[in-house]
């Protein structure tokens, strides 16, 4: 007789071992290598701008194009992955944005460099919901929410490198030698996952695909449950028939999807508000150089807002940490564009922006990752992103115009008024029960 193991059961009795560290690693590095390439433009803008003789307006569609791009790849990727697995379309997606952001730094005109930073933003866009997946799904529960935040802030990292490359490389080698830097590695990390990468054991179980490698990866985690005799390992959940993406709003998900998108939507436009136009904003009253570090300074807060926002929700959870973290977000947004503001409150107010803004999205993820089952998970943490991602689009367009039709104060303090996820956070009740 067939005993049966639920692999989910497995992973939550082991321990966190070397096979999983590897995982998350190179889950990380991807997720780095994302931030690098989503954010490095924001950086790059100012010297674009004038290598090019471009009005600052014109730029505002260039840095939506990858968001865009984002938005059509987390909505396709997430769904290809829930039915082909987190492994090929992780590899695939990070080997495929490493050519196209190679070609971002050879473009020879305003029009090239947007159709290139949509094309690389489809690759993008499957790397955030398949890391975080796949690292959920490896993680034991205890551990889970620590863990999928600590590798989302990936993505900060690595627009914190951006920032910090971009500071160093653009006075001696042009803007355009940052995208070389930012298609090179992502090349080698896809190589490296080609090897050593496995799939979600999970999803494996549910599709009853190759219960060889199933037992063998199984073993590096859970040596007892993988040596079991007549063993059928299984994911005590239901398989989903028909379009996964249906399967969000049903068995009285429809309310906490409805508001995971509204958080997505209104915390990433506020994000990518920041991240896109703050260099440029700044480079009219300081260098190049200083713009770099101001937009650096956003994402080193969201860094470090990330850790202490996963050590706070394990204690009480996600609610009153969003809660709170999206009101301190709207006063600093608001402060950032008032007049006369010196250059060192002006990098503590970003600060306290980036803890917020930024290192709020990491926490948001993880909610919908813990929110959904295995075989939804990638397709509600994509969907989302997705969502969130048309927040992203709207935010670089709105400001584009804004700068070219009022001042610097207003602008910023529309911001506060837009940070309107505040109330739909009150709701996260449903998702946190």
């Amino acid at each position: 007789m067939e005993r049966a193991i639920d692999i989910s059961e497995a992973i939550d009795q082991s321990k966190i071992g070397a096979f999983q560290t590897g995982i998350f690693i190179l889950c990380a590095l991807c997720l780095i290598m994302d931030g690098f390439d989503v954010q490095a433009l924001g950086y790059l803008a100012p010297a674009i701008i004038k290598d090019w003789s471009l009005p600052p307006a014109q730029m505002g569609p260039v840095l939506s194009a990858a968001l865009v791009g984002i938005l059509v790849g987390s909505l396709l990727f997430s769904m290809l992955a829930d039915r082909f697995g987190r492994r090929p379309v992780l590899i695939v997606a990070t080997l495929f944005f490493s050519l196209i952001t190679l070609w971002t730094g050879l473009a020879a005109s305003v029009y090239e460099l947007r159709l290139a930073r949509f094309i690389a933003g489809v690759g993008l866009g499957g790397i955030m919901p398949n890391a975080v997946a796949l690292v959920g799904e490896y993680t034991p529960r205890r551990w889970r929410v620590l863990m999928m935040i600590v590798v989302s802030n990936g993505f900060n990292v690595g627009a914190i490198v951006a920032g910090l490359v971009s500071a160093r490389m653009i006075p001696v080698f042009g803007w355009r030698s940052v995208f070389y830097f930012g298609a090179a590695l992502p090349m080698v990390i896809g190589l490296i996952m080609l090897v050593f990468l496995p799939e979600s054991l999970q999803f494996l179980a549910v599709r009853g695909k190759n219960p060889s490698k199933l037992r063998k990866w199984l073993g590096r985690i859970n040596r007892e449950a993988a040596q079991a005799g007549n063993a059928k390992y299984v994911v005590r959940e239901e398989k989903a028939q028909g379009v996964p993406l249906i399967h969000l709003f049903y068995e009285g998900r429809a309310v906490g999807t409805s508001l995971l998108w509204i958080i997505n939507f209104m915390n990433l436009l506020n994000l990518y508000f920041l991240a896109s136009w703050l260099p440029t904003v700044v480079s009219a009253s300081y260098s190049i150089q200083t713009s770099a570090l101001v937009g650096t300074t956003l994402q080193t807060g969201g860094t470090l807002g990330t850790f202490l926002f996963a050590w706070l929700i394990g204690r009480i959870g996600f609610v009153p940490v969003l809660g709170t973290a999206f009101t301190i977000a709207g006063l600093s947004i608001a402060f950032i564009g008032q007049p006369a503001l010196p250059l060192a409150l002006l990098f503590v107010v970003v600060f306290s922006a980036g803890f917020c803004v930024v290192g709020g999205q990491g926490a948001v993820n993880a909610l919908a990752a813990t929110y959904y089952p295995t075989h939804l998970r990638s397709t509600g943490v994509g969907s989302g992103l997705g969502i969130g991602r048309i927040g992203g689009i709207v935010g670089p367009l709105f400001a584009g115009a804004l700068i070219a039709a009022i001042s610097a104060v207003t602008m910023f303090s529309l911001r506060w008024v837009m940070k309107s996820d505040r109330p739909a956070i009150g709701e996260t009740r449903v998702l946190a029960h």
